[in-house]
């Protein structure tokens, strides 16, 4: 029983101290993304963090600032595409050149972007493209190269991906 408390405690303790990361992606044709995630504030020392250091993830798709879906890790799907890598040094999420993987960012989507679910939402880093899935069909319109970068912020971001300015 004590064991169980204190395993218990020790991951509130390290959800209370989570590191929070904010971000938005500009994709075509007015698709953005926006979204947050939580790091084990140990994992920062690291050169890479992966989906395994992430204490909570999500994500919102809007076309024109419309909401059109969302996905988050609490909620996956067994099975459903997670593959994450992220520089904590440079703050930024790394592309599949910088990982030497077809894939580097597989968010609900695989590398087709066809199997986030029907209904369902996802975002993907292929070599091929960013994209969206929406309810299990790739969204090629949304897409931009693979190399673009994207905002990645301490603070809150609009789904327009302006980033809010903290108030007192």
């Amino acid at each position: 029983m004590m064991k169980r408390l204190a395993a218990a405690l020790a991951v509130l303790g390290t959800q209370a101290h989570a590191v929070d990361f904010y971000f938005c992606w500009e994709g075509d044709n007015g698709y953005t993304m926006t979204g947050q995630m939580s790091v084990d504030p140990a994992a920062l020392s690291q050169p890479l963090v992966t989906e395994a250091d992430v204490t909570a993830f999500r994500i919102a798709g809007y076309r024109d600032g419309m909401l059109i879906g969302k996905w988050d890790k609490e909620t996956r799907a067994e099975g459903s595409p997670w593959l994450m890598f992220f520089d904590p040094a440079r703050g930024a999420f790394l592309t599949p050149g910088e990982v030497g993987l077809g894939v580097s960012q597989a968010w609900n989507a695989g590398g087709n972007a066809d199997d986030c679910g029907n209904p369902g939402f996802g975002f993907n880093l292929g070599n091929y493209a960013q994209d969206f899935c929406l309810n299990g069909v790739w969204i090629e319109e949304s897409g931009m190269p693979p190399e673009t970068p994207f905002l990645v912020s301490p603070t809150p971001v609009s789904p327009i991906c302006e980033i809010y300015a903290p108030t007192s």
